[in-house]
């Protein structure tokens, strides 16, 4: 039966291998670079910004003032306008605290820089902003918001330190015989001076000196700056003394050094410092003299000068004893000995530290607080709360803590909030380094890395309640030593539902098998807060130093697929010119193979450290699609997103089977079956404004399933005489149709159908718009022999075989009744070979004889 009507097939191939080493959506063509100066760090952070006077990227260069300072600046450059220059806005002298001695010299503004997910609120930090407080500089770093005209708004330092009030000391001073050489004394005194804050309204000092009396050598107003101070104990002569009446000496202090007829103000903390080399030898009024200034609340310090003791062999424990008697508790934080008088200035710089932070802590201890925690190392906006998440790295001793201001409202989280989670013995976690937020759709979660944590690093995530409770919900540790996981974070909602699918870790100083910092981005979902590993990104190049995951941005739909991409930088990769890596997206998760690798090489052969900063958040030339801005080394580039073309094919046949008895094409002087394909070609573009056409190469291969067992086509196109037939069009969203004619050799197979290849590529992949690296870009369409086979098409057949022998005595029937025996008489065995067909046809049967090595085949005979 004849079976009429359209019968192809269409087979849909993704050329998964191909895209893969080929570029996408993000253009490097028409790349815009900004140049600053690389001295001062430009480029260090970029962030792209909006305005009613255009489109910007604002620039951070955290050394500007380089080499005279570090004040640190930030630039704007017009994306509008031609120039590749930008214009400095010269914030670093506009940041201050009111009321307090603000120190900006080194401050690094800019180190920080980042905005709201809506852009509305703009954020630099300086976290090595100083203040003075007394002759200590502490660190507890600025911040300041920027107007959108980028102008800063007032500065604030949730952590600045409110410095000691006036504070009055009396150093009592042991001038008897046994005192030698007393030029250390004075010089210890010198050296003291100039640790401390004097002024009438912060630190006075006093100095009496003893040996059978008392007696004063200047008072607490007698001078008012440190040059006349140090000047006068310069003077100071030893008045020596056969005994030392120390605790006369510490009365005398008490009762007339701490008086206001000798300067001493109401409301100002009473320090005594006690220096003696010997055994007093008026112990028995000990506790009575102590008790008085334990009421008078005068904290002391006692040193105890040995060099008398050992020069003579005399025991020191009674000594010892005694001054640490003298010194306020813990002694361990108030008593000092030094092995003789000459030493004795080498204490100086910390005895200044201690009283200081009487002052300034109220503890005279070692550790620290909130004075040197960097407020601002890191920072970021939690899109439910509204909260805005400070790093601290450097608080609680450089274990690190998290800041968090809402409105007027700042948090200094406790260490105890992750003291146990951290283990921090060393005081070395830099907790705080990045951080980022996490939302379920109901509750925050807040996320800190601490990259030096047990060395191997570590991502803490917590909440915090309306009771200010912080609660850990999940923690996770870095899988190698010194990788700085943690130190770069980015949550992830892939599928722009609102809540967070993924968090991305970076790890940049990952160590690849060839002890090469290769760096790693660690995959983790996210279920309540939990944090599953999903596996790792790494860059291909495990055999230089790359420090991929350095920066890591989320591109909100980069190929407007629906979901949300991600930007990595490797900074150091190609001989550190620097690489990006683009990963999309896909339901919650992200395809681990990289869409598109841009070498930073390619752009500027100049560029270095390209991919050190990053931000692809906003569309800033109206096409729709979001664009990347990249940090180098004293630049910054400006990569724009491409539209993405996604191209349709439909084939069809005319007539739609072949004949092979119809043969009306005469081709080269010979008649052919043959029959014509129509190729039609159509495009969608992503965004829907109207870009394109996009420029095609499209190969057409005939047989293309049979490729491989076949040395000719069953087909050939009349254009050419070939198999294959590339040609280049221009597709837009009209559809394009195109015939090609096609006829077809002689062939024993007429069974299998003749198949169609199509494959379409880009000519140029550095223009706009690009195809789609995941929609389908070659298609396989199929024409049918024509066949006897009923109106199902197919062939069921019933062939039965018979088989005869010609080798038989005269007489006998053509059957096997007796053995066929070869020989010289008889060298020929022939059968007669008989195949019928009792149902449909059957096209190309085979019939298969086997026989034995010492046979040979001759020939066969048709009917």
């Amino acid at each position: 039966m004849d079976l009429r009507g359209q019968i192809f097939f269409l087979i849909a191939i993704v050329a998964d291998s191909i895209w893969r080493s080929h570029s996408f959506n993000v253009g490097t063509a028409g790349a815009k670079i900004f140049t600053g100066p690389a001295a001062e760090e430009f480029g260090y952070q970029v962030q792209q910004a909006t305005n009613h006077e255009g489109k910007w990227l604002l620039v951070s260069a955290p050394w500007s003032g380089y080499t005279r300072n570090r004040k640190g600046d930030v630039y704007k450059c017009p994306l509008s306008e031609s120039r590749n220059s930008c214009d400095k806005l010269n914030l670093q002298d506009s940041l201050s605290i009111p009321d307090v001695k603000n120190i900006n010299i080194n401050m690094s503004l800019g180190l920080t820089l980042t905005q709201k997910p809506d852009g509305t609120d703009l954020l630099m930090c300086g976290p090595l902003w100083a203040q003075q407080c007394g002759s200590q500089q502490f660190y507890p770093g600025i911040c300041a918001r920027l107007t959108p005209l980028f102008q800063p708004q007032s500065a604030f330092s949730p952590a600045v330190q409110k410095c000691g009030g006036p504070m009055d000391i009396v150093i009592v001073l042991d001038g008897s015989n046994s005192i030698y050489p007393w030029e250390p004394m004075t010089a210890f005194i010198q050296k003291l001076i100039p640790t401390l804050d004097i002024g009438p309204q912060t630190t006075q000092v006093s100095v009496i000196q003893y040996g059978v009396d008392p007696k004063f050598e200047f008072r607490l107003n007698e001078f008012r700056n440190k040059e006349d101070m140090l000047s006068a104990a310069s003077r100071i002569t030893q008045m020596y003394g056969y005994l030392t009446n120390t605790f006369q000496a510490i009365q005398y202090a008490s009762q007339r050094g701490f008086h206001p007829s000798s300067g001493s103000r109401p409301g100002a903390a009473k320090v005594m410092v006690v220096v003696t080399d010997g055994e007093s030898h008026d112990n028995g009024f000990r506790e009575s003299v102590i008790a008085e200034c334990n009421e008078k609340g005068i904290t002391r310090f006692g040193i105890a000068v040995l060099g008398y003791y050992t020069r003579n062999n005399i025991d020191t424990e009674n000594l010892i004893k005694e001054i640490k008697s003298i010194a306020s508790e813990p002694t361990a934080n108030y008593f000092f000995d030094v092995s003789d008088e000459v030493a004795l200035s080498n204490i100086a710089g910390t005895l200044g530290d201690r009283i200081f932070n009487i002052e300034g802590t109220g503890k005279g201890g070692d550790n620290f607080k909130m004075e040197m925690s960097q407020v601002g190392f890191s920072a970021h906006y939690s899109s439910q709360q509204d909260v805005m998440m400070l790093g601290a790295v450097g608080a609680y001793s450089w274990s690190g803590t998290v800041v968090h201001q809402r409105g007027s409202t700042v948090d200094i989280l406790p260490s105890s909030a992750f003291e146990e989670t951290l283990q921090d013995k060393s005081h070395s976690s830099l907790l705080g380094y990045s951080v980022t937020s996490l939302n379920d759709g109901r509750t925050q979660y807040f996320v800190a890395g601490a990259p030096r944590s047990n060395h191997t690093g570590q991502v803490i995530v917590y909440t915090v309640s309306t009771q200010k409770q912080t609660t850990v919900i999940d923690s996770e540790r870095g899988k190698q030593i010194g990788s700085y996981f943690g130190s770069v974070l980015c949550s992830l909602d892939v599928d722009s539902d609102g809540v967070t699918d993924l968090l991305l870790v970076g790890a940049p100083m990952f160590m690849s098998e060839m002890k090469k910092e290769e760096g790693r981005v660690y995959i983790f979902s996210v279920t309540k807060g939990i944090l599953n590993e999903q596996g790792f990104l790494s860059g291909p190049s495990p055999t230089e130093d790359a420090r991929f995951g350095m920066a890591i941005s989320a591109i909100p739909d980069l190929d407007l697929d629906g979901y949300s991409d991600v930007v990595v930088g490797a900074p150091l990769e190609d001989n550190q010119k620097g690489v990006i890596y683009i990963y999309n997206g896909e339901k919650r998760t992200l395809n681990k193979e990289f869409s598109q690798r841009v070498l930073g090489s390619s752009l500027d052969p100049k560029l270095q450290y390209f991919g050190r900063s990053l931000d692809s958040f906003k569309d800033l030339n109206g096409d729709s699609l979001p664009d990347i801005s990249v940090g180098a080394y004293g630049k910054v580039v400006q990569l724009w997103s491409r539209g993405v073309a996604t191209i349709s094919a439909a084939g069809s046949f005319n007539p739609d089977t072949i004949n092979i008895l119809d043969k009306p094409c005469d081709i080269n002087g010979r008649k052919h079956s043959c029959f014509t394909t129509r190729l039609c070609f159509s495009a969608t573009f992503r965004p829907n404004n109207p870009v394109g056409p996009v420029d095609l190469s499209y190969t057409l291969t005939l047989d293309a399933d049979l490729q491989a067992s076949r040395v000719t086509s069953r087909g050939l196109f009349t254009k050419n005489n070939e198999r294959f037939l590339t040609e280049k069009k221009k597709i837009s969203s009209t559809e394009l149709c195109l015939p090609f004619d096609v006829y077809v050799q002689e062939t024993p197979d007429f069974v299998n159908s003749l198949s169609l290849k199509v494959e379409v590529e880009q000519q140029n992949t550095d223009v706009n718009p690009v195809l789609d690296r995941s929609a389908v870009s070659a298609w396989e369409f199929f024409i049918p022999f024509t066949k006897d086979c009923g109106s199902d098409d197919v062939c069921t057949s019933d062939l039965v075989l018979s088989v005869s022998s010609n080798n038989r005595p005269p007489g006998e029937p053509h059957k096997f009744s007796s053995p066929a025996v070869i020989g010289a008489n008889n060298p020929e065995l022939s059968f007669q070979v008989v195949v019928k067909n009792k149902k449909e046809s059957a096209y190309n049967p085979q019939v298969l004889a086997t026989f034995s090595s010492n046979l040979y085949y001759s020939s066969v005979f048709p009917p």
